[in-house]
């Protein structure tokens, strides 16, 4: 039993890692601008901008690997929750075109991080099991 829960902490570890990455590695090629003129909009100093990619880039790279990994996926609940505050406000009560929430991949980033968060690592990790910070 105890295998199989590793083997989905695992799982749940790398695609929520991974489909994050791969969100900090386009904002890497594209540049800072975009986000860093939605966070000057919102009132906030635009140099505030530069954290997604802490959010969107080191924080995935710490899940996946399985390192710090509770407070890497916090910080990924922090960034999706600022994310849909500066971008989607608009759209946190629509559905989309096929039905299902328009907010559907926001949400899945942010409940994926918060039960990694909750769930831990798993012993198929760089920070195992021990620690209460993996």
């Amino acid at each position: 039993m105890a295998v199989r829960e590793d083997l989905g902490k695992l799982v749940l570890r790398i695609s929520v890692g991974v489909l994050m990455l791969l969100h900090g590695i386009a904002k890497i090629i594209d540049g800072p601008d975009a986000i860093l003129g939605l966070v000057a909009k919102s009132g906030l100093p635009s140099a505030f901008g530069y954290l997604v990619y802490v959010g969107e880039v080191v924080a995935p790279v710490l899940i996946i690997i399985g390192l710090w990994t509770r407070p890497a996926a916090l910080v990924v609940v922090i960034n999706m929750i600022i994310a849909v505050w500066l971008a989607h406000m608009g759209q946190l009560t629509q559905l989309g075109k096929t039905g299902g929430w328009a907010l559907e991949l926001q949400g899945l980033f942010l409940f994926g991080a918060l039960a990694v968060a909750l769930l831990g690592a798993g012993r198929f990790s760089l920070g195992g099991t021990s620690g209460r910070w993996n």
